[in-house]
């Protein structure tokens, strides 16, 4: 049977990261002039590839880690790590390079299509995001229901972000800068959690085989 806790807590945690809302100012401002046709065309070309690169990484990440010698759960300390910086990112509204530098955000502003680079990644399939898939799918190798459902979840929030793309517009005519900042703030915290929560977990669990 499916854990539903689990999905559903992996879909909001996997949403969180991928940042919809967040992406909609550098989404529009990367795409000024454009007419909003192409603009569409840019944000569905973008979430595909941003789900090929998740699906690459869900059915690949797992062997890749213990091929390297990787356990699971120091990477998801790491992964933790990396998620606890990007909520203080969204949090205090300040860049630290955890998901794009301002180098690079400065070519996406220069480039007529955005749509791979940086749309999908790093904006969309980010450090953060592939972190998440590698957790999250790492012990689902062998179940699969719970892969599927995994994928699913995956595919609902690329469901949500090219909504959003497709809606930045009005959004933003909505929300405003200021609306879109307070919700990734919330989000923010609600990230914080998480991540806090996966470093704790991955440190209790390796630690067990040493005090069993």
């Amino acid at each position: 049977m499916l854990d539903l806790d689990h999905l559903l807590k992996f879909f909001v945690t996997f949403l969180v990261i991928v940042e919809p809302i967040g992406v909609i100012p550098i989404f529009i401002a990367m795409t000024e002039g454009v007419e909003e046709k192409e603009r569409r065309r840019m944000a569905r070309k973008g979430v595909f590839i941003a789900g090929i690169i998740f699906l690459l990484f869900a059915i690949g990440g797992g062997a890749f880690l213990r091929t390297l010698g990787i356990s699971l759960d120091a990477f998801r300390i790491f992964g933790g790590l990396l998620l606890f910086l990007i909520a203080l990112e969204m949090v205090f509204g300040k860049p630290s390079g955890s998901r794009t530098t301002d180098p690079e955000q400065e070519e996406g502003m220069r480039r007529e299509d955005i749509s791979v680079f940086p749309l999908a990644f790093p904006f969309i399939a980010g450090p953060g995001s592939l972190a998440t898939i590698l957790l999250a799918f790492g012990p689902a190798q062998n179940d699969l229901v719970m892969f599927g459902g995994l994928l699913v979840c995956v595919a609902l929030a690329l469901v949500c972000s090219l909504g959003t793309l497709y809606l930045a517009t009005p959004i933003m005519k909505l929300m405003g800068v200021t609306g879109a900042n307070v919700v990734n703030r919330v989000f923010g915290v609600v990230l914080g959690a998480l991540a806090v929560q996966y470093v704790i977990d991955g440190v209790r669990q390796s630690l067990l085989p040493a005090t069993a």
